[in-house]
Order: structure tokens, then sequence, then C-alpha cells
């Protein structure tokens, strides 16, 4: 057997509720002292306010630092360091989407060694120590609480990321209660995001690709496909949103693990350029990646497409992987999301940039099933235009 190296966090809390109890099972290792990032929105919904209110009657001191931006940039991070430091923090809580969860992770990175940020970038860089972390998604989507991963942007549209086991959190804490809210659309797109997850990790070229993130990527897909049209139609029901939580986790181990390839590399200067939800970006070059890649994937692919779409299991072995990416494009249409890079009033004469930018994105490339040309890229976007 190939060897490998699987890295998750140290404890996963999944329970309805459990947010409301965060002072009773993380208190102690986050100290007196905690810093919750967040974003506006989440805070003038009084999300987190049960959470923060539990800490507070606990005896912490809490410090709320709000302004966590999708794509978040250098310099929220800065900012979300200098109100820790500034408070003297001995535990940071990241609470919402990927966005405010990765930015925990650095800012508990930054606030807990004397590294630079210009140390951390890339992977395997950033050192550490950190302070103690825990990290409570608000989304079913990105995985943020069991990857070592966090991305932000760098000068207005580069994204860039930072990889290092040091950034895996002490405890993630998942609560469906907390998902009851999301719109529909947000709920569509992040569900996708999870699905690309599971997709890309179990067909990645990484060398480290290994048996307990290919397990773990089809019961995320066989989660994820069979809840993600109720969840987004009927937000309110508490088992879906528990199994797209739960699916959405188990994609994130899968791809913190086996890495994700060209369908995030090509996704991230949609998000960085024109400031389309990371989830959404995901799913508008989704199939078009898979296309590109069927030449070497096939069998891959056909390996996995029932798990997301039991009926495929009656679908010929030779057939099922373009079926597969047949069934993704009809789900996508059935959540109602844009379909095409024009929906989004993406121009064509941009794609060009687009396919440049994706080239910068060399660490995901490489783990692509078909190696990725700047012009392959470029014929990938004008498909998906």
């Amino acid at each position: 057997m190939t060897p490998f190296v699987f890295n998750t966090t140290h404890c996963i809390l999944f329970r309805f509720g459990a947010a409301k109890e965060i002072a009773r099972h993380a208190g102690v290792l986050l100290g007196p002292k905690v810093l919750v990032v967040t974003d506006p929105g989440l805070r003038r919904a009084g999300l987190a306010d049960p959470a923060v209110g539990a800490l507070a009657a606990a005896g912490h001191e809490v410090t709320v630092f709000d302004q966590i931006e999708a794509d978040p940039s250098v310099a929220t991070v800065i900012a979300t360091v200098d109100a820790g430091r500034g408070a003297g923090v001995t535990g940071v809580i990241g609470f919402g989407g990927g966005s405010s969860l990765d930015v925990a992770k650095v800012a508990s990175l930054l606030l807990g060694t004397d590294q630079t940020l210009d140390e951390a970038w890339g992977i395997g860089n950033a050192r550490g120590p950190r302070l103690p972390l825990v990290l409570v998604p608000t989304t079913a989507g990105t995985g943020s609480e069991v990857t070592p991963v966090a991305i932000l942007t760098v000068g207005g549209a580069e994204k860039r990321g930072i990889s290092s086991a040091i950034l895996l959190p002490d405890i993630a804490l998942l609560d469906a209660e907390l998902t009851l809210s999301l719109p529909a659309s947000i709920t569509a797109a992040t569900g996708v995001d999870a699905m690309v997850h599971a997709i890309e990790a179990y067909a990645s070229a990484n060398a480290n690709n290994n048996p307990l993130s290919r397990l773990l990527a089809r019961e995320a897909l066989r989660l994820l496909g069979a809840n993600i049209e109720t969840a987004v139609m009927d937000g309110t029901n508490g088992p879906a949103r528990e199994a797209m939580l739960l699916g959405a986790m188990l994609a994130g181990q899968a791809f913190a693990n086996s890495p994700v390839a060209a369908v995030h590399a090509l996704a991230y200067p949609l998000g960085g350029l024109f400031h389309i939800p990371h989830g959404l970006s995901n799913a508008l070059v989704l199939t078009s990646v898979l296309r590109f890649n069927l030449p070497l994937a096939a069998a891959t692919y056909a390996e996995i497409a029932a798990d997301a779409f039991p009926h495929l299991a009656e679908v010929p072995d030779e057939a099922r992987a373009l079926a597969f990416v047949a069934a993704l494009e009809a789900l996508i249409g059935r959540l109602q999301m844009p379909r095409r890079l024009r929906d989004l009033n993406i121009p064509a004469d941009a794609l060009p940039r687009m396919a440049a930018d994706a080239m910068k994105q060399q660490r995901l490339l490489v783990n692509n099933p078909r190696p990725v040309t700047e012009a392959d890229a470029l014929a990938i976007y004008t498909e998906a235009w």
C-alpha cells in the first residue's frame, strides 16, 4: 500500500444546539479572554449571540471582531490580529462561513507565534505555535473546520493560501441549528462546493490520495446528493441540514489530505476578480472541468457517480462518467443556480486574464487528473461562458 499521512481536527463535536453550550465544551481550552471572529451579517442576525452570551456568563472576557468580508484580505487579517492582541486574548473562535474560519485560523497563528504572514505562505511553512482555536461553521460547504488551509486575497485579486497542520483547530463544533436560517441560494452554492471537494479529493492526482480520503469522499457524496435539494427547498428540515453539515465536514476531511485541483484553481479568479462567492464559482466551472478531465478520469468518476446519484448505478460503466457530469448539470439547474459565466455579467474579454491568473494556482493544478495549460484553462472558461 502506498504510504500516506492523514491529519484532521483533534476533536469534532456534532450536536444540534451545541453552540449554546460552547463555554462548557471549550471554555477551559480557550482561557479567560476569547476573540470571536465573525462577519457583519451574522452579527446583525444575532446568530453568534447565544455563544457569546454563554462565554460571558461563564466568566470569559469576549472580544468580537465582526468585520470579515467574503474573500478576506490581508488587511482584514491584520485588523483581526490587532484586535486580539489589544485585548490580550488567550483563545480564538471562528464563527461563520469559510471566510471567518480561515481568518480565525491565521489570526490564531499570528497571535501565538513570532512568525510573520509572509513567512507562513505556502505548504508546510506555518510552524506555530498558535493560540487555542475552536471553529464553528454556519454553512455546510467549505469544511474549513477540518482543513489545514486558509485562503486570503492578496493585492485585491490574487488568492493565496497557507497550508499547514498547525491550522487544524483543537475543536470543530458542528451545530446544524445554526444553518436553519441559511438562504436557499447560499445553501445551494455551499452544498455544491462540498460536493466539489469530495469529487476532487477522490480523483486527486496528489501522491497523498489515500483510502481514508476516498472513503470519506464517497460517504460525503452520499449524504450531500441525497439531501441537498431538500435542504435548499425546505431550509427548516433539521435532518437534511444535519446531513449536509456532516457531509460537508467529511468532504473537508477528504480534501484536507487528498487536495483539490483544477475546479478550485479555475474558480479562484472568479472570486478574486469578480467577487463571486466561492461555492458559486466552483459550480460555474465544475462540469466544464470534469468534461476536460474525462479522457483520463472517466473510470474514477464512474466509481463515485452512484454515490451522489443512485440511479446512475443502472448506467453501463462506460457511459456512467458522462452521465455523472450530466446529472451534476441537471442538479445545478434544479437548484436554480446561475449556469454560465455570462449570467454573472463576466465579459468574454476577461477570460484570457482569468486563464493567466488560474495558472498561478499551481499548488492545486498539480493535483488535477489531467494536466492543465493556460490554453486549456481558456478553453474551459470559454465553454463555461
